[in-house]
């Protein structure tokens, strides 16, 4: 059972969606420079906090596990920061993809529809299946947000 009914576009619309994006491939990084930069700030900040509390504790007794865990999540920050600051998105003639920790990919004929949602820290285009979850990709260019925008009134839901 599918959970939205077919209202993919025809195939005349489809391509004439191809022939305004341009010439495909279209990339550029999925989060934009400034979010990049905070992103990098807090996670210093958060950096320096944790050694300056750890300098604190001269002498006193710390818990091995509760100071493992702070270390481990420390390194899924710095793990989410690195992929943020490295990850791009296309749209190509075959789909729409981004790197991620995963990678993240949907075919045109996969998309059963598609909202663009214009958020402060990055615009974020969310293509629903029918099938599964729907698939999220961030834009960090004008470009990108332009093209996001268009797919979402191609494969509005109708």
């Amino acid at each position: 059972m599918q959970l939205f009914q077919s209202t993919r576009p025809s195939a005349e619309e489809h391509a004439a969606l191809l022939a305004e994006l341009g010439p495909l491939p279209i990339q550029g990084p999925a989060w934009p420079s400034w979010v990049k930069i905070m992103v990098w700030v807090v996670v210093a900040v958060i950096g320096v906090q944790l050694v300056r509390v750890a300098m604190g504790f001269e002498g006193e007794p710390v818990n091995p596990f509760m100071a493992g865990s702070i270390v481990i999540c420390f390194c899924g920050l710095l793990l989410i920061a690195r992929v943020m600051a490295i990850s791009t998105t296309r749209i190509t003639e075959e789909g729409i993809e981004q790197t991620w920790i995963t990678k993240r990919a949907i075919g045109w004929h996969d998309i059963q529809f598609a909202k663009f949602v214009p958020m402060i820290a990055s615009k974020r285009l969310i293509c629903f299946t029918g099938r599964s979850r729907p698939v999220i990709f961030q834009s960090g260019t004008p470009e990108l947000h332009t093209a996001f925008a268009k797919i979402a009134v191609v494969y509005r839901r109708r």
